[in-house]
């Protein structure tokens, strides 16, 4: 890939070439106590000398008074809610005096988001599998589709790791290799910049990019190697379809049953999560009604009902479909494991649950069976 450098006082200049070429440009900003990408006037907008401190339960920010713009790893969301929206209309139906379907689908607008994390593309790449046709998905979604094909991606590779990580382990980074228009690495006074597509070169030919030293080179990849090594985390995912599957009733999974709460957190910060529920929503005169998608959890007693019952009613049983279909039938379904390795299922849980112990508790004593 074509590198080359950008001082940091030129951020301004890229988020205006993208605006000109209308694009809605979104990046990191801070609301309620956590980082979100939100729309940026300037980079005045963001997270100037924030770092995050996670841990397993617990997220929060400190200002080190430092001019590090890309210092608090990642918040709460990835890239999922930009593409597969937490709730739409899918077609709408009316009557008056004979029956109607109206289909709801728009062009999206362009948006361009600076600040994407490695996991978080490696999340929307595990996801294209899943809505865009392929060897994997029989039928496209346009509604995905839509929002994929305007999208513009400035990655931003990680010099620093929250506790939580574990990329490395996942081979999804720190670093973004593929799935971007433009990479960042931030040295102390500049970007090392990366150009990833066609896009992403015709933005870069109205930057004032400067040559890169070998230095220059040198300091980002040491940079992104020390958050590599910094990962006190790991997933060890050798034949982990077989351990999980050969495990169903090991008692570890009446242990973290006692002490999930089954609030499907853990789902909706999940990048790569696509349970939905559809539903139909009438109007009070009864002649028009929207059919709308939500986001859902395989952990709500609700998703798994049937007429007659529920298929998982005890959080033992939701909380294996979760993992065993994340990081086991994930693989036979998509190709591809459902974790990328971002942690945030561990930081954002409120009683801290760590699926890495939880899959090194079984490799740990496999074959034990629950006495239940």
């Amino acid at each position: 890939m074509q590198s080359k450098k950008l001082a940091k006082t030129a951020l301004d200049t890229l988020i205006q070439v993208l605006k000109e070429q209308g694009y809605q440009v979104l990046g990191p900003q801070i609301r309620a106590d956590a980082v979100i990408f939100d729309e940026l006037a300037s980079a005045e907008d963001l997270p100037r000398g924030i770092k995050s401190v996670q841990e397993p339960g617990s997220y929060r920010l400190i200002d080190e008074g430092d001019e590090r713009l890309f210092d608090f790893v990642h918040g709460p969301e990835s890239l999922k809610r930009l593409l597969f929206a937490p709730e739409e209309t899918l077609w709408t139906v009316s009557t008056n005096g004979e029956v109607r379907f109206n289909d709801t689908l728009s062009e999206a607008p362009p948006v361009a988001v600076i600040g994407a994390r490695a996991c978080d593309i490696a999340g929307m790449q595990v996801q294209d599998r899943t809505f865009l046709q392929g060897s994997y998905a029989q039928y496209t979604d346009p509604y995905y589709a839509t929002r994929r094909d305007n999208l513009f991606l400035v990655a931003v590779n990680c010099t620093r790791s929250a506790a939580t990580c574990f990329c490395t382990s996942m081979d999804t980074g720190p670093r973004a290799r593929e799935g971007f228009d433009l990479a960042l690495t931030e040295l102390e006074n500049e970007f090392l910049v990366e150009i990833g597509s066609a896009a992403g070169k015709a933005v870069a030919a109205k930057l004032p990019l400067k040559a890169v030293t070998q230095q220059d080179t040198q300091t980002a990849a040491e940079a992104i190697q020390s958050a590599a090594d910094s990962q006190v985390r790991r997933l060890d995912t050798t034949h982990i379809y077989e351990l999980l599957f050969d495990n169903l009733e090991h008692p570890r999974w009446d242990d973290v049953a006692s002490r999930c709460l089954s609030c499907a957190n853990c789902v909706m910060v999940c990048p790569t999560c696509f349970c939905h529920r559809e539903y139909d929503e009438m109007s009070l005169e009864g002649n028009h009604s929207q059919h709308k998608r939500q986001w859902d959890a395989c952990f709500t007693l609700e998703h798994g009902s049937v007429h007659g019952g529920h298929l998982r009613p005890q959080i033992k049983q939701r909380y294996r479909q979760w993992l065993t279909h994340k990081l086991g039938a994930w693989i036979e379904q998509f190709g591809v494991s459902g974790c990328v390795g971002c942690g945030r299922c561990i930081t954002w849980c409120p009683t801290g649950i760590d699926l890495t112990e939880e899959v090194a508790a079984i490799r740990h004593q496999p074959g034990l069976k629950s006495h239940d």
